[in-house]
């Protein structure tokens, strides 16, 4: 199973757009599956389901930041550091048309809610979202991305 499917799967699991990315490369990053859970979820739903920039997205950064930044602020590694964010995300974009998960939403014909109670994880649920194939996407720039770089096989 790819990394991509294992977030998609994740994501069908209940987990928020942002979780499921981040947990499908957590064997990578030296933190546990339970920070990273912690971590990531308030990213979910376009922060805190605000509907801003794509949960899955900000996954992605989290796992990107957890990679590639190092623990000293250096102007070379912050250079370093958004340039691949910039440049996935802009894959990312092109693939999906926007990084804002309102956008996302409204793409594919749904009224978009901020804040409250997410809507129960159902079938229908997922036949009418765009989420978990979003979070398909996401993982699957990531997963080639660090692939390419020869970080996985």
């Amino acid at each position: 199973m790819s990394r991509a499917e294992k977030a998609k799967e994740l994501f069908k699991q209940g987990y928020a757009c942002s979780q499921a990315v981040a947990l499908a490369f957590v064997d990578l990053v030296g933190v546990s599956r339970e920070d990273i859970t912690k971590l990531t979820l308030p990213f979910g739903g376009g922060l805190g389901r605000l509907r801003l920039t794509c949960g899955a997205i900000s996954g992605m950064a989290v796992v990107i930041g957890l990679l590639f930044a190092e623990d000293k602020a250096t102007q070379e590694n912050k250079k370093e550091v958004y340039a691949i964010t910039q440049v996935l995300c802009e894959k990312f974009k092109a693939e999906n048309g926007s990084l804002i998960c309102a956008d996302l939403l409204a793409g594919a014909n749904l009224q978009v809610s901020v804040g409250g109670v997410a809507e129960k994880r159902t079938d229908e649920y997922y036949k009418k979202r765009p989420c978990a194939d979003i979070v398909y996407s996401a993982a699957r720039i990531l997963e080639e991305y660090l692939q390419e770089k020869g970080i996985i096989a």
